[in-house]
């Protein structure tokens, strides 16, 4: 347990802390720990990742640990980091994205064997309060000056301005911080970096409720950000997530394996839990052959593993290799071969069609005459086998009786999809 907050340190994972001499005594009998995560969108995406499998890494050490899902604080909204108000949504909307954070979360935590993490909602204790009550037993500790004095809302008073709404977020979550600490022995709350206002909130709310010398801890990870300055976990196409009907497992592992050579280093230590020197040797290994990107699909296999599970990921490194002719197309699953074609051009074609007319058709050739070309030259591929005859036609002998993987010469590719075409009726 000791040696955790000396592996934080060493991957980057501690942006702050209230007082790192209490905290590492506190480490060393073993603490209860928590994580909130509000549900604002139906998923989890990888910058929450950051404070989730932190949290992984202190129910690994032995520690107790919390995950709260903001089943409250959801339906008003963190002004932390935000430049404008939140758009409030409905009471079911936000109910059912809790259900789906819970489920989430328990991918990464273990909630059976020796010591079973917790999951709560704050709503649990939230929804039954007065506002009279809240205001007597929580507001009264507040000081407007102080308030006003925190970052995400002093940012807020300099620009657009802030709602009543917003403005008491952070004490909803420092009742959070004290409601745990009280019927859980929680004494450490983890959070993003953009968190500690919210946290030595709760922290003073702890010490004026329960006296002086009640003994409670806030830490801060960072907020992950790129080399170029930019949002991390954040792409042109949006968020990544972690839930699959919402980032396909192969853009997923996508993400991962095309992270910038800057950023590389730091992410492994931050994502990955395999040993600390293992990571280094890695990063070591990448950096004297940077062309293998071997850091960077290390990275990407370990986090599929992780989200997705191993089999997943092995189909998808097989469905990336096979697109450019460096493995077998058999035996891809149907879902791997839709993500992993999501983006190449593709063109409805008839069993039958000349590969000539399908070269076209799927835009790798301008004209028949270059098609043909093509294949004469030796340049044209299909499913991966070099084409030799210009005569040839397409059959349903492609992936799953459907797809035909098209090539022109070693990258550029196609999809020629034959499945039957409904028949357009005249009228």
């Amino acid at each position: 347990m000791t040696d955790l907050l000396s592996e934080l340190h060493a991957r980057g994972l501690v942006a702050s802390a209230t007082d790192l001499g209490a905290l590492e005594a506190a480490l060393a009998d073993g603490v209860t720990v928590y994580v909130g995560f509000d549900p604002t969108a139906p998923s989890l995406h990888v910058g929450n990742l950051v404070p989730l499998l932190t949290l992984r890494r202190f129910q690994l050490a032995g520690h107790k640990v919390i995950a709260l899902v903001g089943g409250a604080t959801g339906l008003i909204g963190d002004p932390s980091g935000r430049s404008t108000e939140r758009s409030l949504n409905t009471d079911e909307v936000v109910a059912s994205w809790v259900e789906r954070v819970k489920s989430q979360l328990q991918q990464f935590l273990d909630f059976e064997g020796d010591n079973p993490a917790i999951l709560v909602s704050n709503l649990e204790w939230t929804d039954p309060m007065s506002a009279i009550a809240f205001l007597r037993d929580v507001g009264k500790h507040f000081s407007v000056n102080q308030m006003l004095s925190k970052e995400s809302v002093a940012a807020r008073l300099n620009g657009p301005g802030i709602s009543y709404t917003e403005f008491s977020y952070m004490l909803l979550q420092a009742m959070d911080y004290l409601h745990l600490y009280r019927d859980h022995g929680c004494r450490l709350q983890v959070g993003g970096s953009d968190q500690w206002g919210n946290i030595t909130a709760g922290l003073d709310l702890i010490r004026k409720v329960e006296g002086s010398e009640a003994r409670a801890h806030g830490l801060t990870v960072p907020l992950v950000t790129k080399a170029d300055g930019t949002k991390f976990g954040k792409t042109a196409g949006g968020a990544i997530w972690v839930d699959p009907a919402q980032t396909s497992p192969f853009a997923f592992y996508q993400f991962w394996l095309n992270t910038d050579d800057r950023d590389v280093a730091k992410l492994m230590r931050i994502y990955s839990f395999r040993p600390l020197a293992d990571v280094e040797q890695t990063i070591a290994d990448w950096e004297a052959a940077p062309a293998t990107r071997g850091a960077q699909r290390a990275l990407a296999a370990e986090l599929t593993d992780l989200v997705h599970g191993q089999q997943t990921r092995e189909h998808i490194e097989a469905a990336s290799a096979a697109l450019f002719g460096r493995g077998e197309l058999a035996g891809l699953p149907q879902d791997i071969w839709r993500q992993a074609t999501e983006d190449v051009p593709t063109a409805a074609v008839t069993p039958g069609t000349p590969l000539i007319d399908a070269l076209v058709a799927t835009g790798l050739c301008d004209s028949k005459s270059a098609a043909r070309r093509a294949i004469k030259e030796g340049g044209a591929y299909v499913n991966n086998v070099r084409a030799d005859d210009p005569e040839a036609l397409l059959d349903t002998d492609g992936l799953h009786d459907r797809w035909v993987l098209l090539r022109r010469g070693k990258r550029t590719i196609a999809v020629a999809d034959l499945a039957p075409q409904t028949p357009v009726e005249m009228g």
